[in-house]
Formats: structure tokens, C-alpha cells, sequence
């Protein structure tokens, strides 16, 4: 059978990777085991200078599409070219580093099933089970009861007090209209970009379960202390130009 005659995937998980070879084998095996035999795993090497790609290759499964590149674009444009990429009807993102908890695929599709966007909570790796919040929070958790709260979620967005993680969210493929392409001036926070998709076309639900250990370490992209006030202010520029677009986008879509 060719791979146009083949049976097209029902989830397709997205992962962007640089410099990961210490972690990249576990994180895969413990998508592997949850996905079904015609699922894939679109993983985009963001031009690492160690073996990653030698130890995806070695994973030596089939459902994995390894894609290389030989110059470094940045992680936001590594998983845009990974949602791209996908043919799934569920897109889950994934990080290179995290290990995916038992059950993540069935109830992160499941969520899916009446809406666009769906974000889980998080768990650490061998460390506390909540993840610490910017504003003193212990366990730093979105709430299932919240997800229809639109304008809420937006402003908790802005503030930065909205833990929306993109290694714990999936998208419908239906939602690739408006996310693709990412603005040309998204340089940070691809995952807030998809939440404030979800939230602003009212088309986002919160799956209060933890679905991913975060592993924590020296090299995260993700920061876990806060930034100073000029990176800040810059962020919430960013996240108010996205919030035009995306009403743009919502406008010239119907």
C-alpha cells in the first residue's frame, strides 16, 4: 500500500525538536503507546547539533515522519511547519523533553469532539505535582468549569495568569483555517496564540486532568520565573496584536 492509498491518521501529534537526544527516545515511546496503528508523530528537527535525529531515526517506528532542516527557524515556526505537516483530524503538540501521561490521547480527543482547541493541565517529572504559578499559585491549574468564560480567559491571557501550555493542547484540523499560518511577527508564545484562538471564536474547552509530566531543566523554552517589565510589556503588545488578527481572520472566515 502507498502512502497515498493508506488510511489517512485520526491523530497526528506535532513535535518540534533541537538539541533533545537526551530525552527525545522516552518522550516518543511514551506517544507511541497510546496511539493507534495508523496515528503519527510529524516530528520537525529545528537544525540540532547533536544526535536527535540520529535517535528519532533509531526509534524506528513506522508512524513517525521525521522532517530535518539545516537552518534554525525558532520553535514557533518549528511547530507551525509540524501543524502544517499534519494529516490528522487531532493534532496534539508535543515537546521533546516531557513524557505524555497514561490515557492523554483518548481524553484529550475526546474533549475535542465539541470544540476547537482543548488544554490540559501539567504535572513535573520526578518533582512537585502542581506546576508553580507566576503570581505565588503552588499548583497553577486551568479549571474545566471555566472554559466558556471567553472574555475572562483573554484577560487572565493578557495578565499572565492563564496557564496555557502549548506541550498540553491539541487543535481539530478544522481550526488550521484560522491558526495557519502564524502571524509573521509571532516570535514567542505559539501557545497562546492558539489559546486566544480558542477563547476569542468561543470555540476552546479545559481538560482539568493532568495529561503531561514536564520535565524540568536547565534549557526549558518555557520559563518558569518572571520575566522583567520591558520583556513583559512586549508580550502583551504581542498578544493584543494577536488578538486583532485573530478577529480578523474571524471576520473574513464568516
Amino acid at each position: 500500500m502507498t502512502e497515498s492509498s493508506a488510511p489517512l491518521p485520526v491523530v497526528s501529534v506535532c513535535m518540534a525538536t533541537w538539541n533533545g537526544a537526551a530525552w527525545v527516545e522516552e518522550q516518543l515511546q511514551s506517544i507511541l503507546d497510546q496511539l493507534a496503528p495508523t496515528d503519527e508523530i510529524v516530528v520537525v528537527d529545528d537544525a540540532s547539533s547533536d544526535d536527535t535525529c540520529d535517535v528519532v531515526a533509531a526509534v524506528g517506528d513506522p508512524r513517525i515522519r521525521l522532517v530535518t532542516r539545516s537552518d534554525n527557524w525558532g520553535y514557533v515556526r518549528t511547530f507551525e511547519q509540524a501543524l502544517g505537516l499534519a494529516r490528522g483530524e487531532y493534532l496534539l503538540l508535543a515537546d521533546q523533553d516531557d513524557v505524555w501521561l497514561p490515557g492523554r490521547v483518548e481524553a484529550m480527543v475526546a474533549a475535542l469532539a465539541d470544540a476547537d482547541v482543548v488544554a490540559s493541565n501539567l504535572t513535573t517529572l520526578g518533582g512537585p505535582a502542581g506546576i508553580r504559578g507566576p503570581y505565588g499559585q503552588q499548583d497553577w491549574r486551568l479549571r474545566a468549569r471555566d472554559s466558556h468564560h471567553r472574555l475572562r480567559n483573554v484577560v487572565g491571557i493578557l495578565a499572565g495568569a492563564m496557564p496555557y501550555y502549548g506541550c498540553a493542547m491539541g487543535v481539530r484540523r478544522s481550526a488550521l483555517t484560522r491558526v495557519l499560518p502564524f502571524p509573521t511577527f509571532l516570535f514567542e508564545s505559539h501557545d497562546l496564540w492558539i489559546a486566544l484562538y480558542g477563547n476569542v471564536l468561543g470555540r476552546m474547552t479545559h481538560l482539568g486532568r493532568r495529561t503531561v509530566a514536564r520535565r524540568l531543566h536547565e534549557t526549558n523554552q518555557t520559563p518558569d520565573r518572571p520575566r522583567g517589565l520591558p520583556a513583559v510589556l512586549r508580550s502583551r503588545l504581542l498578544l493584543l496584536r494577536c488578538i486583532a488578527d485573530l478577529q480578523r481572520r474571524g471576520a473574513l472566515d464568516g
